[in-house]
């Protein structure tokens, strides 16, 4: 009894860690963007403040929003943190992660876009409406992709548990797999458009003709839209941590000490950075895709995450 209650308690650490951090990424990613085009950009911590000013405005909500659109932001935040809570980023010995599984994972993210799409619906603007058929036809395409990667990694450690993929990882090195190395690329390609970056979106621009994300969320406002701004921030955080997790798993610790513990967030901090600072650096030298072109990006996710499953049949299974 004593052990599961410290398991919960390093659970519920872990995942506060991710929620209060998670704005310190965004800004992290916003200040180092900005000095490599040389500009001063704004502070690491702006994003705390943005959220800050948002909880303390007033809520306008139309006249004919139903009680979808009034709880949505409640249910984004509530799932992502409850992912969270169970995707191990310091520790993986432990009991609550047992349902860490890659399919809870990927439904839980299916979830958060359902109910926001059903609210960029909900009001019936054209903004709305607009911004959640494209957020469909990203989702749909890389999905199939994102199965394909976990599928890879679950073929490999004979498990779709997270903490056995990482335990499986940690004794066997990913970058001499060609199976992880394939499905690992694919990763970060869906993970790009899953989070709303460039090339696939741009999180900064509010330009009807290219706007996703940000069409669905136009008509919220005060704590609603800090709810939906700090979920997506959230979402952003637990794709680099699983992208840590499941491809770069060395320095997690796989039993409690507290001494592990500090080494293993140490190597969590720099694996975030090193990402941070790829991301960006992609970001500055690329540009937007026009939306047509975004399937050819995506059917480039899934022939490499499809590529890491044939190559696990083909040369590591004989």
């Amino acid at each position: 009894m004593v052990c599961i209650m410290s398991d919960f308690l390093i659970s519920m650490c872990q995942g506060i860690l991710l929620v209060i951090f998670a704005p310190l990424l965004k800004g992290f990613v916003k200040l180092t963007k900005c000095r490599l085009q040389n500009r001063k950009g704004p502070s690491i911590l702006q994003p705390y403040r943005d959220l800050y000013k948002l909880f303390r405005k007033e809520i306008k909500i139309a006249s004919n929003a139903s009680v979808l659109f009034k709880i949505t932001p409640l249910i984004m935040f509530g799932v992502s943190a409850t992912i969270a809570l169970i995707i191990p980023s310091l520790v993986i010995n432990s009991h609550i992660f047992v349902i860490a599984d890659v399919l809870v994972i990927i439904g839980l993210f299916a979830l958060i876009r359902f109910f926001l799409a059903l609210a960029g619906m909900d009001i019936g603007t054209s903004f709305g409406g607009m911004g959640t058929s494209r957020e469909m036809m990203v989702s749909a395409l890389a999905e199939p992709a994102l199965l394909l990667a976990f599928f890879t990694l679950a073929m490999n450690a004979s498990s779709t548990n997270v903490s056995s993929i990482i335990l499986y990882l940690l004794d066997h090195q990913p970058l001499l797999h060609p199976s992880l190395v394939f499905a690992g690329l694919g990763f970060i390609l869906v993970a790009i458009a899953e989070t709303g970056r460039i090339p696939v979106d741009n999180p900064a621009t509010h330009l009807e003709l290219t706007m996703i994300h940000e069409a669905m969320i136009l008509e919220y406002s005060g704590r609603n839209l800090a709810l939906i701004e700090w979920s997506t921030q959230i979402k952003f955080i637990l794709y680099c941590t699983l992208f840590c997790d499941l491809f770069l798993p060395f320095g997690i610790a796989k039993f409690i000490d507290f001494n592990l513990l500090l080494i293993s967030f140490g190597f969590f901090v720099i694996k975030l950075i090193f990402l941070s600072v790829f991301l960006v650096i992609a970001e500055t030298n690329l540009a937007k895709l026009k939306l047509f072109r975004v399937p050819y990006l995506m059917g480039l996710a899934f022939l490499l995450c499809l590529m890491g499953v044939l190559s696990r049949i083909i040369l590591e299974v004989n």
